[in-house]
């Protein structure tokens, strides 16, 4: 017969108002839903937040209210105990007999998770001066009898860390800096570990949740590289078509399958990122229309390009990289009727016609990203067809947004609220190799060639850039 499941480790979070409590629970739970304000004593009540994945809870957080009167509740423990030995059970008494005594309403929410088994998580701010009047509440913590760490959140600075660290080391074994609205992955996991050694009933478990952990991020990039991989295929081959009958004119269809092209695209970009953010477990992440839609004139003008990264620069480095392929066996076809441009914002071109020049020529074609085609209907009258995407860029711009993106996510906690602000540099990391064997996966892509196949090499590609972003 299997042996039962251990309980998950259960951890309360304490320390006063306004010290960041809220903010590490959301980080250690992965949970955006947490509720985090400036303001002090914004948590009134315990709650419990469980680190899940795949549905089993590896480890569950308790965000408590902030310690209001310490001294009050010594007071009182240090007259109901006789010795060591009674401690744990005056500070249980204490919250029986006060647990509907409003002047410790929030002492005896935070100590009843204690009590009942929890470990401490002790917040302060390091950015504020240790004082004696943390003792008071340190030593209530110590009579718990519980495993306990105590965590220096640098809310503005860490200018007074040391001090923090020499005082905290009288009450707590372990004492870790931590910032919660910038602790990596690895920091995370690294608390959870020492986590691991103050309580041998939780080692086990803990170890585990680390190891699962660290599998959820391999399988979050691979998923990631599988969506941007098919917003990229999608990206190249997509066109859309419009049917008008003899005698009408094709203008204005023109400007309406033009407008239909860019609005699927900007709209498959925003639904890949939704997707993505879901896999790294982003339910409510604050977003601003500048931030992360992709407009319009974001996608198709050349001028707005440069705004979020790729400038003249960057676009002259992908041609320098990838223009010698187009005559080199390839598969890539050269457009004679542009001078060897290939669409809209091309800067890569032949061999001949050289690196240096491309960029001034692609200029005069900035908005031709693919290109109307008409063709006769049974029927009479056309059939308007715009797309698939004929720039050589485009791809990369593609590709380069969505990698931003990416990167932003995997270096957030779940702490921060700010606007994820889009505004970076694209595909800064990319060596002229890589950029080579994406220009040769974009290309037989555009082409039709083997799409299963180059699929999958482009999402294995990009799931070697998302982990290497990750670090």
């Amino acid at each position: 017969m299997a042996a039962p499941l251990m309980a998950a480790p259960l951890f309360a979070v304490v320390g006063r108002p306004n010290k960041g409590k809220s903010s590490i629970v959301a980080t250690l739970a992965r949970d955006d839903s947490v509720f985090i304000d400036a303001r002090a004593g914004s948590t009134r009540d315990a709650r419990e937040f469980p680190m899940r994945v795949d549905q089993e809870i590896l480890y569950v957080l308790v965000d408590t209210p902030g310690i209001q009167r310490a001294r009050a509740v010594l007071d009182w423990l240090q007259a109901n105990s006789a010795d060591a030995s009674s401690r744990p059970a005056a500070v249980r008494q204490f919250v029986e007999e006060h647990r509907a005594d409003p002047r410790f309403h929030d002492e005896c929410e935070l100590l009843r998770p204690i009590v009942n088994g929890a470990g401490i998580i002790y917040v302060v701010d390091g950015s504020v001066p240790f004082s004696a009047d943390y003792e008071a509440e340190m030593e209530i913590l110590r009579w718990t009898g519980r495993p306990s760490l105590a965590l220096i959140n640098p809310i503005d600075s860490d200018d007074f860390a040391a001090e923090w660290t020499a005082g905290l080391g009288q009450y707590f074994r372990t004492v870790r800096e931590f910032n919660a609205q910038r602790a990596e992955l690895t920091k995370q996991l690294e608390l959870l570990e020492l986590f691991g050694h103050l309580d041998p009933d939780w080692r086990d478990s803990l170890a585990r949740a680390v190891a699962v952990l660290r599998d959820e991020r391999a399988g979050q990039h691979r998923a990631a590289s599988l969506l941007i991989a098919d917003l990229i295929v999608e990206a190249i081959t997509f066109e859309t078509s419009q049917k008008v009958p003899r005698g009408l004119p094709q203008e204005p269809v023109q400007a309406l399958l033009f407008k239909r092209y860019q609005h699927h695209l900007a709209e498959r970009e925003r639904q890949c990122r939704r997707r993505v953010e879901e896999e790294f477990s982003w339910t409510n992440l604050n977003r601003t229309e500048e931030g992360l839609a992709l407009e319009e004139s974001e996608l198709f003008n050349v001028e707005d390009w440069y705004l979020w990264g790729l400038d003249r620069r960057s676009l002259l480095t992908v041609a320098g990289s990838v223009g010698a392929m187009v005559g080199g066996g390839t598969g890539l076809v050269i457009d004679g009727a542009t001078g060897g441009l290939l669409g809209g914002l091309g800067t890569l071109v032949s061999g001949a016609l050289g690196a240096a020049g491309s960029g001034i020529a692609a200029m005069r074609y900035a908005n031709d990203i693919g290109e109307i085609r008409v063709r006769g209907i049974p029927t009479g009258g056309k059939e308007l067809h715009y797309g698939p995407a004929r720039n050589l860029n485009f791809p990369f711009v593609v590709l380069g947004r969505a990698l931003l993106h990416h990167q932003l996510l995997c270096s957030r906690t779940h702490a921060d609220r700010s606007p994820l602000n889009l505004r970076g540099e694209l595909l800064a990391n990319l060596d002229d190799g890589l950029r080579r064997q994406f220009g040769r996966l974009f290309a037989d892509l555009r082409r039709g060639r083997k799409m299963t196949e180059r699929r999958e090499q482009l999402a294995a590609l990009i799931e070697q850039q998302c982990l290497q972003r990750d670090r």
